[in-house]
C-alpha cells in the first residue's frame, strides 16, 4: 500500500473555529489565555518551570504498575516486548527529568471515532521528537482515560460506513465502571462479521475480542485494547479513577467544596474570552460530581447543606469534608477541574487535544494559578482525511484541487458548471450595464417630472431581480446537462464527509485497518506533525 500525504493550513479547511485558527497562527487574542506558546520554546520553558514531587511520582508509578496487572497473560504470551517497553516508561516516571506528553479521551466503544487514533499517535510521535530536542530529559506518551464520563450516547457507540451502532445497556454511572454485557458482545459479533470479509481484519478483531470479555469493566477492556494497539510504541494508559491518585487532589477538591474557587476563577476569563470567541463551558458553582455505586451526580450547595442532585444524599460541610478525606474516589472533577486533576497526578509538560478541548483549557489558567498547579503547553491534535485511489481519480477528473474537498456541495456545483459551460453563466456585466442605463433614464424622466424618478428606480430594481432570476435558471439548465458529474461530487463528498462532518469525527478505524492492515497506522505515525500544526490529506493507493 502506498500513502501520499499533502498538508494544508487548518484555516483552509473552513471547519475549524476562529479560536483554533487564531491559536495556531498567533493572530487575535487566543494565546493571551495560556502561559506558554505552542512551540519548542514554550515547551522548553514549561520543562524548566514544571514541579512534581517525589511523592506524586511514587504514587503515580505505584498506581500504574497495579493497573497494568490486569493484562494478565497478554503481557507474557502475546506482546512481551511491548509490555516491557511500557514498563520501562512507567519506571522512567519516577525520575525528576521525566515528563508526560498527554492526550485524553473517554473510553469509547471499540475506540469510537478515528481521532481517538490520531490523538494517541500524536503524543507517541511528539514524545520521541521531544527526546531528540531535549536529550537530557525523558518524555512518556500518556493516554489519560476519561473513564468517569457518564455520556453513554456519545461514548457507547461506533460508526462504520455511515451506520451508527449503539450499546444499549441499563447500566448507569461512570462509563469506565460499567461491565461488558451480552448486548456489547452482540455488537462485537456484528463487528466480527464486518471485519472477517476484509483483507486485514483478523489482527484488529483479535485485539478487540481479547479486550472485551464478559465481566470486564470498560476500564479494563479499554486498557487492554489500547495496550495491544499501541504498547509497542511505549504508550502508557492511565485510569485516573483511582483512590490513591485522587488522594493527591483532596486539597484542591476541599478548596472547591468550601470556597467554590474554580467558578469564581474562570469568570474574568469567560468575560474576556467571549468578546471574540465562543465560550466552551461555563461550569457550575461546584465543579465536582459525587461518584458512588452506579451514579455520578453533581454536587450542589443549598444554604449550609451539600446536596447530591437527583438523590436523597446530603451532607453538612463537616460531613462532606470527612467523606472526601475518607473516600476521595467518590469525588469526580467535571470539565472545569478535570485538567487540574490531570496535572496534579501527571508530570505533564504538553497536552494534546482537539479544538473543543483547547477552548475549555483556555478558560482555566486562573484555576491552575489558584490551585498552585503547573499549566501545560497546549497543542492542537493532528487531523487527517483519507482518500482512496478511486475517490482521488474521480476528484481529479472534476478538475478540483485538494483544498476544494472542504468546500460545500453547493459551492462545488456552481464552480463546476461555470468552468464546464461554454457559455458565460454570469450576468453580472449585463446587470451593471442595465443599472447604468436606468440611471440615464432616471435623469431624463426627472427633467420632465421629478415624481417619475422613483418609478424609474423601481423599474431598475425589478429588472435586476429578473436578470438575477434568469441567471439562476441558466445555472439550473447547465446543471441538468452536467448531472453525471454533479452526482459524482455528491458521492465523493458524502463518502469523505459523512453527515457533512469530518471523516475523523464520525467513522471508526475498522474499515481502514481492515482494508490496509497495520500499514495504515504506520502511515499516520509517519505523517503526523509533532509541534507544528497543519491538516493532512493522505491518498491511499495500491502499490
Amino acid at each position: 500500500m502506498k500513502y501520499t500525504a499533502t498538508s494544508i493550513p487548518y484555516s483552509a479547511t473552513g471547519v475549524f473555529s476562529t479560536l483554533v485558527n487564531d491559536y495556531i497562527s498567533g493572530n487575535g487574542t487566543a494565546r493571551d489565555y495560556v502561559p506558554y506558546t505552542p512551540n519548542l520554546e514554550g515547551i522548553k520553558k514549561a520543562i524548566q518551570e514544571r514541579k512534581f514531587s517525589a511523592i506524586q511520582r511514587q504514587t503515580l508509578v505505584s498506581v500504574l504498575e497495579n493497573q497494568y496487572q490486569i493484562l494478565g497473560t497478554i503481557k507474557e504470551e502475546k506482546n512481551k516486548a511491548a509490555f516491557e517497553k511500557v514498563q520501562e516508561n512507567i519506571v522512567l516516571l519516577k525520575n525528576d527529568n521525566c515528563f508526560a506528553v498527554t492526550t485524553a479521551h473517554q473510553p469509547n466503544l471499540f475506540t469510537g471515532p478515528l481521532y481517538f487514533f490520531y490523538k494517541i499517535i500524536h503524543v507517541i510521535k511528539l514524545a520521541a521528537e521531544l527526546k531528540a530536542q531535549f536529550p537530557d530529559n525523558d518524555f512518556v506518551p500518556i493516554y489519560y482515560m476519561g473513564s468517569e464520563d457518564a455520556d453513554l450516547d456519545e461514548v457507547g457507540s461506533y460508526c462504520i460506513d455511515g451506520a451508527k451502532h449503539q450499546w444499549k445497556t441499563k447500566q448507569t454511572g461512570a462509563i469506565g465502571r460499567m461491565l461488558v454485557d451480552d448486548h456489547l458482545l452482540q455488537l462485537l459479533q456484528n463487528l466480527e462479521g464486518y471485519w472477517t470479509v476484509k483483507p486485514d481484519g483478523k489482527e484488529a478483531l483479535a485485539i478487540i475480542k481479547a479486550a472485551y470479555k464478559k465481566g470486564n469493566t470498560i476500564n479494563e477492556a479499554t486498557l487492554q485494547m489500547v495496550h495491544l494497539f499501541f504498547g509497542q510504541y511505549g504508550l502508557v494508559v492511565l485510569q485516573p479513577d483511582d483512590a490513591k491518585l485522587k488522594s493527591l487532589f483532596v486539597e484542591v477538591m476541599q478548596k472547591e467544596l468550601t470556597t467554590q474557587f474554580s467558578h469564581t476563577a474562570i469568570q474574568p476569563t469567560l468575560k474576556n474570552l467571549s468578546v471574540n470567541y465562543h465560550v466552551q463551558s461555563e461550569g457550575r458553582p461546584i465543579n465536582l460530581f459525587y461518584l458512588k455505586d452506579a451514579h455520578r451526580n453533581r454536587i450542589e450547595k443549598i444554604g449550609e447543606l451539600y446536596l447530591v442532585a437527583d438523590t436523597n444524599i446530603q451532607f453538612t460541610q463537616a460531613e462532606i469534608i470527612k467523606e472526601l478525606q475518607t473516600y476521595p474516589e467518590r469525588f469526580s472533577p467535571n470539565v472545569i477541574l478535570r485538567g487540574a486533576y490531570q496535572e496534579t497526578i501527571l508530570p505533564g509538560v504538553v497536552f494534546v487535544g482537539g479544538g473543543g478541548e483547547l477552548a475549555y483549557w483556555m478558560e482555566l489558567k486562573n484555576v491552575f494559578a489558584q490551585a498552585g498547579l503547573n499549566y501545560p503547553v497546549l497543542l492542537l491534535r493532528n487531523s487527517f482525511l483519507f482518500i482512496n485511489d478511486k475517490q482521488a481519480k474521480q476528484w481529479a477528473s472534476l478538475e478540483f484541487n485538494s483544498d476544494a474537498l472542504f468546500n460545500s456541495i453547493q459551492a462545488l456545483e456552481l464552480a463546476f458548471v461555470k468552468q464546464q459551460s461554454v457559455e458565460n453563466l454570469a450576468l453580472t456585466e449585463h446587470i451593471a450595464s442595465l443599472t447604468d442605463l436606468y440611471k440615464l433614464i432616471q435623469k431624463d424622466v426627472i427633467k420632465i417630472d421629478s415624481s417619475l424618478g422613483d418609478h424609474a428606480l423601481n423599474l431598475s430594481v425589478q429588472a435586476q431581480k429578473k436578470l438575477a432570476l434568469l441567471e439562476k435558471k441558466m445555472i439550473r439548465a447547465e446543471k441538468r446537462k452536467q448531472h453525471t458529474s454533479l452526482a459524482r461530487i455528491h458521492s465523493i463528498k458524502s463518502e469523505l464527509f459523512p453527515d457533512n462532518n469530518l471523516q475523523e469525527r464520525v467513522e471508526n478505524f475498522s474499515k481502514w485497518v481492515g482494508e490496509y492492515g497495520w500499514s495504515w497506522v504506520e502511515a499516520i505515525l509517519k505523517n503526523s506533525n509533532s509541534v507544528e500544526a497543519s491538516f493532512t490529506i493522505i491518498h491511499t493507493s495500491k502499490d
